[in-house]
């Protein structure tokens, strides 16, 4: 389990990159984009369990990140990692906050995140 606030220190002391709220109609939506091009490498939304296809009304905090299509597969079968919500399937998954992955995977896909979305230097 890990939560938002220690995704957003991570990423603040690793990048320098603060949590963005765009929206005003979903305050608690944080999106974590580079500084330079201004692309995601994370959302992180608080969205009710069906609209996940899971069981339940509760409202739970997840997170999608970009992710290697070569990956996605074996994550997805993983307690917590979802098919990406409201995103390209086939290059982003979603991760429940609450899953017990533990948290230096989330960091080091995080990572892997980032790198996907850095601008390319020409």
């Amino acid at each position: 389990m890990i939560s938002r606030q220690e995704i957003f220190q991570y990423v603040k002391e690793k990048y320098g990159i603060e949590p963005d709220y765009p929206w005003m109609r979903t305050p608690n939506y944080a999106i974590l984009r580079h500084d330079s091009n201004r692309k995601w490498f994370a959302a992180i939304v608080d969205i009710p369990k069906k609209v996940l296809g899971l069981e339940g009304n509760d409202i739970v905090d997840a997170m999608n990140l970009k992710c290697d299509p070569i990956l996605i597969g074996s994550l997805k079968s993983e307690p917590g990692v979802l098919p990406a919500y409201h995103m390209n399937k086939e290059h982003w998954i979603t991760i429940l906050l609450d899953s017990p992955m533990p948290p230096q995977k989330i960091f080091n896909l995080i990572d892997l995140s980032y790198a996907l979305t850095k601008e390319e230097k020409k």
